[in-house]
């Protein structure tokens, strides 16, 4: 028998942390909540989730910051996922370039949110083993184009 894998959710309102903390355990896994940035960085230092889903916007310590200590400070950093309200463009295409999984914009469907986590895992777990098919398609390519200054 597997491991449930562990989420953590970063959400500081408490009716949508209350429902997605309820989803998510009924679908099997194991869920770690923190109502901030701050509380969030410490639980994913002190308990490695596999998967952490954050909120963008919250008090103390928003969304991007803890993204950015998740990505470039943790030493394996655990997968993420971003949820926002926030309708710009930019902030998805900077979470993005950051190395969210996904960017899930608020109110989404809760099969939504249970379709990314599972894809996230399964990136988590086809990441850790070194003989995946995936993994091996990606041998270079060859130069196939001839230089510029060649006529056929």
């Amino acid at each position: 028998m597997t491991t449930p894998a562990t989420i953590l959710l970063i959400e500081d309102d408490r009716e949508i942390q209350n429902t997605l903390r309820s989803v998510l355990e009924a679908a099997g896994y194991n869920v770690l909540v923190a109502p901030n940035g701050v509380e969030g960085k410490k639980l994913a230092v002190s308990r490695s989730p596999d998967l952490v889903i954050t909120d963008m916007m919250m008090p103390q310590l928003g969304g991007f910051p803890v993204l950015e200590f998740l990505k470039q400070e943790m030493e394996n950093p655990p997968r993420v996922i971003m949820i926002t309200a926030n309708e710009g463009g930019r902030h998805k295409a900077y979470a993005e370039m950051l190395g969210v999984d996904d960017y899930l914009r608020k109110p989404f469907a809760m099969d939504v949110l249970l379709e990314a986590v599972d894809r996230s895992l399964k990136k988590a777990a086809a990441a850790l083993e070194p003989d995946t098919p995936a993994k091996a398609k990606r041998a270079p390519r060859k130069k196939t184009a001839k230089p510029a200054d060649e006529e056929e």
